[in-house]
C-alpha cells in the first residue's frame, strides 16, 4: 500500500479525513513514492483551533524560556541534518550537497530566532515629563499561517515558523503538496524540543486549504512564498480579510557582466547561479547581461563547454552538478519556454531539450539551455521560467545594462561583475532591485539581515527573517505611565503636552 503524508496537528500525526489525495513523485525515476493527503476546511479548522488554544499560554511564556526550545531544535536539526537533506533530494531532486546546504540555511534563521530575548526589547523614554515615562513592547499576533514552495521544502518554512514561534506566535504551516514530508518531520523535532502541543501545526492540501487560511478571522497573520499571480492573490485576499501579509512572488534575476570582470570567474559563477538546483530557485540568475559584444562573445565562449560538460543525473549520486526537476508537468512547461525562445527568435545556442539520463528514462531530466540574442521584448525575457535556461541579453554600454533589471517587472536579486568599486557602487545605488551582488551572484541574505525583493516580487511591506522578520510577527505597543503620588485629580480638556 501506497504510504500516506498525513497532517500534523496539536502535537500529533493527524490521518486526513477529507478523502482527497495528491501524488508525491521521485523525481530522478518519476515513479509515485507517496501520497499526500488533501486538507479540507473542516480539517484547517481543526488545527486553527489547536493553534489558537495554545497561544495564550505561549505568548506568556517567558522569552527567554521559547529561546532555549529553539536552542534544542536547533541540536535536533543539526543531528537530523542528513535525514532532512535525504528528505529534499527525495522529494524535490535537488542533489545532496544542495539540499544540504538549504537545511543549512534555514536552521541559520533558527539560530538567528534563538536571540529573541534581545530581539524583541522595546525602547523607553524616561521621564518625558514631571513623573510620567513613556515605553513601548512588542507582542506577538496570535495564530500564524505560513505558505511555502515546492523549491524549499526545508529552508523556506524554517525562514517562517521559528520566527513567529520565538515571537510568542502559534504557527500553522501549509506546505506544497509536491515535497510535503520535511515539513512535517520538522514539526515532530519541534515537539522533542519542548514546544508544547499545538504551537506548531501542518496541514498539507490545496487550494481549499489556502483560502480557509486567507479568510479564517482568527488567523492573524499569513507569510507567503511562491509564483508572483499566486503572491498577488494571497496578499490580495488576506489584506481585506483583516490579515497583516509579507508574500515573496517572482523573479528574473540579471547578471551584469562589465569588459573589466575576469570572465572566466564569471562564467563559473553563471553556471551555479543558473543551473545549480536545476534553476528552481527564486534567486538564480535567469539573465546575463554582458556589456558590450566583445565582452558577450567571451563569456558566450566561456560557457558553452561548461554547460555541455554540466553534470546532469541522480540527485543522490555525488558526481551530479544538476538534478532532475520536480515534476513531469514543470519539466515539460520549461521544455515548452525553450520551444517558445526558439520561435520567439532567439539564438539556441545549448539546447537541453533532448537530454536523458542512461538507466532513468521517466526521470524529469533536463539538460542546460543558453539562448543569446535574447530581447527585451520576448516571453521567455519577461517570464520567469523556474528552470535550467540562461538567456544571454547584450547591452552596448553600463546605462543599458543598469535599465535592464531596473525596468523589469520583477525586483527581487540582481549582480554585477566588475573589477571597478566605483561602477559597483553606482550600480548598487541605482539598480530598481531589492538585493544585489558585487561579485556574487546569488546575493541571498544571511539569517541575520532579511530577505525580500521590490515591485512584483513582494507584496506587502516587510521582508523574511532578520529585523523584519521580528517586526512581522509582533506589534507594538507604546505605553505612557504616571506612578507619581500627589497628581492634581483635575480634568484636562487640552492636548496632552510635555511640561
Amino acid at each position: 500500500m501506497t504510504e500516506t503524508v498525513n497532517h500534523f496537528i496539536n502535537g500529533k500525526i493527524v490521518a486526513g479525513t477529507s478523502g482527497r489525495f495528491g501524488d508525491v513523485f521521485n523525481p530522478a525515476t518519476g515513479e509515485r513514492s507517496r501520497r499526500v493527503a488533501l486538507a479540507d476546511a473542516g480539517e484547517v479548522d481543526v488545527a486553527v483551533k489547536a493553534a489558537s488554544a495554545a497561544f495564550p499560554d505561549w505568548a506568556a511564556t517567558p522569552p527567554l524560556t521559547r529561546a532555549r526550545v529553539l536552542f534544542r531544535f536547533r541540536e535536533l536539526l543539526d543531528r537530523h541534518a542528513d535525514e532532512f537533506a535525504r528528505i529534499v533530494t527525495d522529494e524535490h531532486g535537488k542533489v545532496l550537497s544542495d539540499a544540504k546546504g538549504s537545511v543549512q540555511r534555514g536552521l541559520e534563521v533558527v539560530e538567528f530566532a534563538c536571540g529573541i530575548p534581545h530581539l524583541m526589547k522595546g525602547e523607553y523614554s524616561d521621564n518625558i515629563t514631571a513623573g510620567m515615562d513613556l515605553y513601548s513592547i512588542r507582542q506577538p499576533l496570535g495564530v500564524c499561517a505560513g505558505i511555502t514552495p515546492f523549491n524549499f521544502p526545508a529552508m523556506v518554512p524554517m525562514w517562517m515558523f521559528p520566527m513567529a514561534i520565538a515571537c510568542g506566535n502559534t504557527f500553522i504551516l501549509k506546505p506544497s503538496e509536491k515535497d510535503p514530508s520535511c515539513p512535517l518531520r520538522l514539526a515532530e523535532l519541534m515537539l522533542e524540543a519542548g514546544a508544547p502541543a499545538g504551537v506548531l501545526n501542518v496541514v498539507n492540501g490545496d487550494k481549499e486549504a489556502v483560502d480557509t487560511l486567507l479568510t479564517d478571522p482568527r488567523v492573524a497573520a499569513v507569510s507567503f512564498v511562491g509564483s508572483t499571480p499566486i503572491a498577488r492573490y494571497v496578499f490580495s485576499t488576506g489584506s481585506v480579510n483583516g490579515k497583516r501579509v509579507q508574500a515573496l512572488g517572482g523573479a528574473k534575476n540579471h547578471m551584469v557582466v562589465m569588459p573589466d570582470a575576469d570572465i572566466e570567474v564569471a562564467a563559473e559563477a553563471l553556471m551555479g547561479a543558473a543551473y545549480g538546483s536545476a534553476g528552481e530557485r527564486c534567486m538564480a540568475i535567469s539573465v546575463a547581461v554582458p556589456v558590450t559584444d566583445r565582452t558577450a562573445n567571451e563569456l558566450i565562449e566561456a560557457m558553452v563547454p561548461k554547460i555541455k560538460k554540466l553534470k546532469v543525473g541522480p540527485s543522490t549520486d555525488n558526481a551530479s552538478e544538476m538534478g532532475p526537476l520536480v515534476t513531469r508537468e514543470h519539466r515539460d512547461k520549461v521544455k515548452g519556454y525553450v520551444d517558445l525562445g526558439v520561435k520567439e527568435g532567439a539564438s539556441l545556442v545549448v539546447d537541453g531539450r533532448g537530454f536523458s539520463v542512461p538507466g532513468q528514462p521517466n526521470g524529469f531530466f533536463l539538460g542546460g539551455s543558453l539562448f543569446d540574442k535574447v530581447r527585451a521584448d520576448m516571453r521567455i525575457y519577461k517570464e520567469e521560467i523556474f528552470g535550467p535556461v540562461l538567456s544571454v541579453v547584450r547591452a552596448k554600454n553600463f546605462e543599458e545594462a543598469l535599465a535592464l533589471p531596473s525596468d523589469h517587472e520583477y525586483g527581487n536579486g540582481v549582480a554585477i561583475f566588475t573589477r571597478n568599486g566605483d561602477v559597483a557602487r553606482n550600480f548598487t545605488h541605482k539598480v530598481n532591485c531589492g538585493m544585489v551582488g558585487i561579485n556574487v551572484p546569488i546575493p541571498v541574505p544571511l539569517s541575520f539581515h532579511s530577505f525580500g525583493g521590490w515591485k512584483n516580487s513582494i507584496f506587502g511591506d516587510m521582508n523574511q527573517h532578520g529585523p523584519e522578520g521580528v517586526r512581522f510577527y509582533t506589534r507594538i505597543k507604546t505605553v505612557t505611565a504616571r506612578w507619581r503620588e500627589g497628581v492634581n485629580p483635575r480634568a484636562d480638556f487640552g492636548m496632552p503636552l510635555m511640561k
